[in-house]
């Protein structure tokens, strides 16, 4: 799928880098798809069923073991000491179940094996664990995927502009306001973006992931809205379950808070991904589908970039060949570099100081004043 040769293309600019705040250049780029493909090793396509369940078998058997010492020996511990374990366990819990997160993701872009239908047995067990709605997500995340960076068609953080922001936005422009702002984003957004597309594109009627005859879905794909739905309501009333036999605070703790941790990490590995003010977004005069998949920005998670699986920290290949397998990625990445040049963003920045900056520099996008291009928007914060 790719030819693995040598393109003749300026060496990568290493000022991105150095430099991550400085805007990608908007014009379209010299490069055509086919040669970043062109630059990337063939093997780098290729997906192994045996590989793919490898990270299922492993990221599941660190989630069953810590389930396992917490129910076992957790109530064995000194009070004080139970309350600092129980913290430990949803932190580190929570971040081995976002990278469960993350192998379903794969599935829905059938970047996990050659075989669709196991794609999909796949996400829709991890998923449906999760509480996500895998194929209502699997077609919303896709048509973000065939729309990155249009302002008007593209289906999650979607960034207003300056006209559309509400009247209490400058009350919230400040330390206190920006972290009541994060701390609903992070906990409920999510679900809120299921049950009512709260931060995706606008439709002409309610929107919601649950309802198979909502705007977001065609008519082939409403059967399988219903077994997301099925899949979802198995495992609740599983929960349910639990709750009569364990007690409520039993599943909350082992369950609830850890999940409260994936969603918080799914929004903010995606509100990262998206957000930056070195980043256009366009309009339909202006769009066209590579410059909206560069429109992305690689981070940094440290030792998380492991944990879920590089989602972080090669996102822009990932938009540009989304079946390619996680463990791929970064060959791919390293690969891509010269070819994308000043157009490859990579910021390191701590993601928990990238999350403050953004919040505070990225309140909505406008025209830059000084160009003649009115349909490239960045982002501004003078309110």
């Amino acid at each position: 799928m790719g030819a693995g040769g040598r393109t003749a293309v300026p060496p990568a600019n290493r000022k991105s880098e150095a430099d991550p705040l400085k805007r990608v250049p908007f014009e379209k780029p010299q490069f055509s798809l086919s040669q970043i493909k062109k630059a990337i090793p063939p093997h780098c396509f290729q997906r192994s069923v045996l590989r793919s369940f490898s990270y299922v078998v492993y990221d599941l058997t660190i989630a069953f073991c810590l389930y396992y010492v917490a129910t076992h020996y957790f109530h064995l511990l000194p009070g004080p000491l139970s309350f600092v374990a129980w913290p430990i366990y949803w932190a580190v819990q929570g971040c081995i179940l976002t990278g469960v997160w993350v192998i379903a993701h794969e599935c829905g872009h059938h970047a996990f094996s050659d075989y669709q239908l196991l794609d999909d047995i796949v996400g829709l067990i991890l998923h449906s664990a999760l509480l996500v709605p895998y194929f209502s997500w699997k077609y919303s995340h896709r048509r973000h995927h065939s729309n990155t960076g249009s302002l008007e068609r593209d289906e999650v953080f979607v960034p207003k502009q300056k006209s559309s922001i509400m009247w209490y936005s400058k009350y919230l422009n400040n330390p206190p306001g920006r972290v009541l702002t994060l701390a609903v984003t992070l906990t409920l957004g999510w679900p809120l973006y299921l049950a009512f597309n709260v931060s995706g594109r606008p439709y002409d009627r309610f929107a919601c992931h649950y309802d198979p005859y909502g705007p977001i879905y065609s008519d082939r794909e409403r059967l399988q809205i219903y077994i997301s739905d099925a899949g979802v309501l198995a495992v609740c009333y599983g929960l349910f379950c639990l709750a009569m036999a364990k007690g409520l605070a039993w599943v909350v703790c082992v369950y609830g808070v850890p999940l409260l941790v994936v969603n918080g990490f799914l929004v903010l590995i995606t509100f990262l991904q998206h957000t930056h003010p070195a980043l256009p977004h366009y309009t339909s005069s202006e769009w066209d589908w590579l410059r909206g998949a560069l429109a992305t920005v690689d981070r940094d998670y440290g030792i998380l970039n492991k944990v879920f699986h590089n989602i972080t920290d090669t996102h822009v290949a990932h938009h540009l060949f989304s079946t390619m397998p996680h463990y791929h990625a970064m060959e791919a990445t390293k690969a891509i570099k010269p070819i994308l040049g000043e157009y490859y963003r990579f910021d390191g920045t701590p993601f928990v100081k990238a999350m403050w900056r953004e919040a505070r520099e990225c309140i909505y996008v406008e025209p830059d004043q000084s160009t003649q291009s009115k349909g490239v928007f960045w982002y501004n914060n003078k309110l």
